[in-house]
């Protein structure tokens, strides 16, 4: 599992002054391209004939409590599936050690082309094995927890 940290900013709140829903995907995501950085890659590659980058197929979020402006929030990431060539992670978001929303979110490698024609491809042996590092399961309940080897899963390929 992988941890990031962050104070929830006053744009990112609504008229209540609570985190407004929407933010958490936003969370997601930074937590996901501090992660890409933390294996030594970026969420998007430049190569001299494409573009490489993860585009995502799905995502949701549970709230279980609100956060507010200022609040501190620790966001742990896990890889939950390795494909053929998607990644499902898992997030935990917690506030003075208290759950406060869980969330995943599906990314599918692919060749971004002239005109927007996206090419699904393999995940790359090197970056299979960094991202393998990171397996495991958020729950409610504790850490992560090693689940071994991933398992096939072609609903995501």
């Amino acid at each position: 599992m992988f941890e990031v940290t962050r104070r929830v900013e006053f744009r990112e709140t609504d008229a209540g002054g609570v985190a407004h829903f929407s933010s958490y995907f936003g969370y997601m995501e930074e937590a996901e391209h501090a992660l890409w950085r933390h294996l030594g890659t970026s969420v998007v590659e430049r190569t001299d004939d494409a573009i490489r980058s993860w585009p995502r197929v799905a995502a949701k979020c549970r709230y279980r409590r609100p956060v507010r402006f200022e609040d501190l929030l620790t966001i742990q990431v896990a890889v939950a599936h390795i494909g053929t060539s998607s990644v499902t992670f898992t997030f935990r978001f917690l506030h003075d050690g208290a759950l406060v929303a869980e969330g995943e979110m599906t990314t599918v490698y692919c060749d971004f082309q002239l005109g927007g024609h996206l090419t699904r491809r393999t995940i790359p042996e090197a970056l299979r094995r960094r991202l393998a590092a990171h397996i495991g399961k958020t729950s409610p309940s504790g850490p992560a927890t090693d689940r071994g080897a991933p398992a096939a899963d072609a609903s995501h390929e």
